[in-house]
């Protein structure tokens, strides 16, 4: 997990005028998706498609649902499925939002950092 927070904004992908309000949320580079509070992806219609199984640094194996939302930090952008977390949860950016985002972290100067995109041979 990285070290520094970045606040993310969340759109609805049917609806692009509903923004969600600035969530200030870590990045997290140990986590496959990015987690944002279940009522900050209901304030802007973002509805659940389906429920998937996640394993916590515990070891412990939850069920939460996930949809998706355009994602904005830093910058940078991208469509991206997201977990609605419960209260108990932490909200994290995970590292395919950071892929989608086309960056690396560079976790000394706390910032992201534009890549090249890698494209597969003909």
């Amino acid at each position: 997990m990285s070290l520094f927070k970045v606040s993310v904004v969340a759109r609805n992908t049917k609806d692009e005028s509903l923004v969600s309000l600035p969530a200030e949320v870590p990045v997290d580079t140990g986590s496959e998706l990015t987690w944002l509070p279940k009522d900050l992806l209901a304030e802007i219609k973002v509805t659940p498609v389906r429920k998937r199984s996640f394993s916590t640094a515990s070891r412990q194996l939850i069920t939460r649902e996930t949809g998706y939302a355009i994602l904005k930090a830093e910058g940078f952008e991208t469509v991206d499925e997201v977990v609605f977390t419960e209260p108990s949860d932490m909200a994290l950016l995970g590292v395919r939002t950071l892929e989608g985002f086309g960056v690396v972290v560079n976790n000394i100067a706390h910032r992201f950092v534009a890549t090249t995109t890698l494209v597969a041979k003909a």
